[in-house]
């Protein structure tokens, strides 16, 4: 029951994330390609309040659904859950602090934002941005460690989330250092951190067989003769047998 309604509050959660889906269907909302996504979310953007609510829902549902999921998995602790608690929380904290103009969009409100004359929850919402980036990134490194020679599903699909950030982190820098494109670069991103999210909510737990106890032990051992030897089954000496050869 737990584990079910994890993953329903955990896909909640990635659907509220990724709102910039809608995006391209609403005319004027991106008015150029050149800009980012959090710009859509500055002050004074249409609907801006709407899509900084979605970002503060998503991280709000992560973190929910992460403390339901827990941090066991089916080879032991995950060492990457951490890193996503701190994805859905630097999440939550940028929908909350959203830019104070638009930064991919504006040059003046670039030049502003090199010389720190914005408001302080413009500078909230870049860090917790860089933030989300670097969390997630770990966590995907960590969780392809973890499961690199498990040949399971979700060890195929960290290892490709991997794979997909190596290639698309140098795409970004360029996009950040000419301010070009990236209303189609970052969208890769989007999706390999959902696929990430959705994979840690259904990757299997380990099946919680716990060790005998000490009277489990002592009932499973052979009897005793009077010399103090032990008395075995001939399924026993048959194995010990074998074990000998």
């Amino acid at each position: 029951m737990r584990l079910g309604l994890a993953k329903v509050v955990g896909v909640a959660g990635v659907l509220a994330y990724n709102w910039w889906v809608v995006v391209p269907f609403v005319p004027g909302l991106m008015p150029s390609a050149n800009g980012f996504f959090s710009d859509l979310e500055a002050t004074g953007r249409p609907h801006a309040a709407l899509m900084s609510d979605a970002d503060l829902v998503s991280g709000v549902l992560l973190v929910a659904a992460l403390l339901l999921r827990g941090s066991t998995a089916r080879t032991g602790v995950r060492r990457e859950w951490k890193w996503l608690m701190a994805f859905a929380v630097t999440g939550a904290i940028g929908g909350r602090y959203s830019y104070a103009c638009s930064e991919g969009l504006s040059a003046a409100c670039r030049q502003m934002e090199w010389h720190l004359q914005l408001p302080v929850h413009h500078y909230i919402h870049v860090l917790s941005g860089i933030a989300e980036f670097v969390t997630l990134t770990t966590a995907s490194v960590l969780a392809m460690q973890r499961t690199r020679r498990d040949g399971t599903w979700e060890a195929r699909l960290y290892s490709g989330v991997v794979k997909v950030l190596v290639v698309g982190y140098p795409f970004l820098g360029l996009v950040y250092l000419t301010d070009r494109l990236g209303t189609l670069v970052e969208p890769v991103f989007f999706i390999a951190f959902s696929a990430m999210m959705v994979g840690e909510l259904f990757e299997p737990i380990r099946s919680r067989v716990g060790s005998p106890s000490w009277a489990e032990r002592v009932a499973s051992r052979p009897p005793l003769r009077d010399d103090g030897s032990h008395v075995f089954s001939p399924q026993q000496t048959e194995l010990t047998d074998r074990g000998s050869r």
